[in-house]
């Protein structure tokens, strides 16, 4: 077994390294992200990693997240801060702080921390790609956020997926729904345990997505809460669906989803991929949360939003056998890697006037032979070998090789940058390597 020295040098429990050509999947799929972002009028917000303790607290001091999970600690200044447990809260924060133009909408790639389990696509550190819009109470944009992602996950390849959507009411419904919900509940308390019981006082609602077997056939009597629904609320979900269905997205109404946090309101939904076990399907998920910002100090704002699991929806992708990491689309791959027989140091020049042109290009280093290099270019993935020759030099030109079908022919050396750069994104020749 490692002694107790050799794991303090190991990435700690809950966490991993993601290395190339895995991290380029990644990169790839942030970018597409990014791009559809975009398409949809969001732009990137940036937040610290850690806020003081409270901006957490708000997301509700019954859930797991704030009373087991979150990674709080008093800094030395003797402020309570807490590394970030989910997207929403900081993004929020930051609306109420900077009080930008609505409607605000951003997007954000970030790290999230959880002290809990590790298992199967859920680190202590994971990554989410997320979207909130605040200002909007429009049930158009419930649908808009919802498209974004379902698009995400198409374009994506992803195909065995489910939509799930929910109504958690308003300020006036919510109430009337937890009073019914506790007076179902309380008589199964002493035979649940006293977890149990303390949770149908505290937030009866958080009830409803136990992962207990006894606790879910007991809540599948529970009253629902789509039956609680005021007027406003019910005419709000009902636009929701009517505006998915018109967009072609299936859903599933189900009305004992209620989402992990408590500052949810009428919409809710989630994502969960029928090509993963029951238990760990979900990737992805949001809902509106239309007091939050109040909530912080700021003017009543609604606002709506999702956060999407990275590790989740790659473990989904791999199960499906799409968006792979063999898929040289994906990744950061070269253009060109120069086979230098010269030695002479004009290798150097040459790679850095290919970079500066946008033509992605390595070399290997530390005097490795012909043989060695050509080894390298295979290895390395690039479409092109620049070859540095005595007889292409003497001529003042290079050659140039297609590493994918092998044809190779000589090329001016004022014209390979050029060339190079002219034919990056053409199409790619299938066939045998050197």
């Amino acid at each position: 077994m490692p002694s107790e020295t050799q794991d303090a040098f190991r990435a700690p429990v809950g966490t991993h390294d993601i290395l190339p050509p895995e991290s380029g999947r990644w990169a790839a799929l942030v970018a597409a992200f990014a791009r559809r972002a975009a398409n949809y009028g969001y732009g990137l917000v940036i937040t610290p990693i850690f806020e003081h303790r409270e901006v957490f607290a708000r997301v509700g001091d019954s859930t797991d997240v704030v009373r087991k999970e979150m990674y709080d600690f008093e800094d030395k200044g003797g402020r309570a801060i807490a590394l970030r447990p989910e997207g929403t809260a900081p993004v929020v924060r930051a609306y109420v702080q900077h009080r930008p133009p609505s409607p605000w909408k951003v997007w954000y790639a970030a790290p999230n921390f959880r002290y809990e389990r590790p298992q199967k696509g859920r680190y202590r550190q994971h990554f989410q790609v997320g979207v909130e819009a605040l200002g909007v109470d429009d049930p158009d944009i419930d649908v808009e956020v919802i498209a974004l992602a379902h698009g995400f996950y198409t374009g994506l390849g992803l195909r065995r997926f489910r939509l799930l959507v929910n109504s958690m009411g308003d300020a006036g419904s919510r109430p009337r729904y937890r009073d019914a919900l506790q007076s179902f509940l309380r008589p199964h308390a002493e035979r649940l345990g006293p977890e149990f019981a303390q949770r149908v006082e505290d937030n009866p609602l958080r009830v409803l997505d136990s992962k207990n077997p006894e606790v879910q056939a007991l809540v599948a009597d529970a009253p629902k809460l789509v039956d609680y629904l005021g007027d406003e609320s019910r005419d709000h979900f009902e636009r929701v669906q009517a505006g998915l269905t018109a967009l072609g997205i299936a859903f599933e109404v189900e009305p004992r989803m209620v989402r992990g946090f408590d500052y949810y309101t009428r919409t809710v939904f989630e994502f969960q991929s029928d090509a993963l076990d029951g238990a760990q399907n979900a990737i992805g998920g949001g809902g509106r949360y239309d007091t939050f910002a109040e909530e912080m100090g700021g003017p009543p704002t609604p606002g709506i939003g999702f956060g999407l699991g990275v590790e989740r929806i790659l473990i989904a992708c791999d199960a499906e056998g799409v968006f792979a990491t063999g898929d040289v689309a994906l990744g950061a791959t070269l253009d060109a890697f120069i086979v230098d027989m010269l030695g002479d140091g004009s290798s150097v020049a040459l790679l850095e006037e290919l970079r500066a042109a946008g033509v992605a290009a390595d070399r290997a280093y530390g005097g490795k032979s012909v043989k060695a290099q050509w080894k390298a270019a295979d290895r390395s993935g690039a479409r092109f070998a620049v070859i540095l020759g005595r007889e292409e030099a003497a001529a003042d030109s290079v050659g140039l090789k297609d590493l994918g079908s092998g044809e190779q022919h000589t090329v001016p050396r004022a014209e390979i940058v050029p060339r190079l750069a002219d034919t990056r994104n053409a199409p790619r020749q299938e066939g045998t390597t050197r």
